[in-house]
């Protein structure tokens, strides 16, 4: 009889948290199942403004302002009667536009049409809000059968913004 598992997924960034990418390594060879170990890893078409000489920085600010969150979904937590998704990153520290203007891919947009870069940006930041509200309310063990998902409030995006 053939038993389909659900797989190991990991989301991790050397530049912003290397003992989480260890542990989601280790995890993911330990784990019987398929694993995927989703990496953040800046490259030159991304247009990085400091230099590929900065990709460990521009990964970890990446995490700090919630572009790319770290988390964790091992299975067998759930074996063990535990919550089988971690979230590893803390909250985002508001300064998404930072990130953003850090990378020719998104700043180019400002210089061609700057009122529709700047509604573009202020979604990209609502929707940021709403995924980090999501992954952490999953890592508390609510399901999706449960109840509704939390949505991000105007005060969120408008904290997020501003930053």
């Amino acid at each position: 009889m053939f038993i389909l598992l659900p797989p190991y997924v990991a989301y991790v960034s050397m530049g912003a948290d290397m003992n989480q990418v260890l542990k989601a390594f280790k995890e993911a060879e330990a784990y019987d199942g398929p694993s995927l170990v989703i990496a953040y890893a800046p490259c030159i078409n991304q247009g990085i403004r400091k230099g590929m000489g900065f990709t460990m920085e521009e990964a970890k600010l990446a995490v700090q302002t919630g572009y790319w969150p770290l988390y964790r979904f091992n299975p067998l937590l759930a074996e063990e009667g535990k919550n089988p998704f971690i979230l590893d990153s803390k909250e985002p520290d508001g300064n998404m536009e930072e990130f953003l203007f850090g990378e020719n891919r998104f700043a180019q947009l400002d210089k061609i049409a700057p009122e529709v870069a700047k509604e573009l940006r202020a979604e990209i930041v609502s929707d940021y809000v709403k995924r980090y509200k999501h992954l952490k309310w999953l890592a508390k063990g609510n399901t999706e059968e449960e109840t509704s998902t939390p949505t991000a409030t105007t005060a969120d995006t408008t904290k997020a913004t501003q930053a």
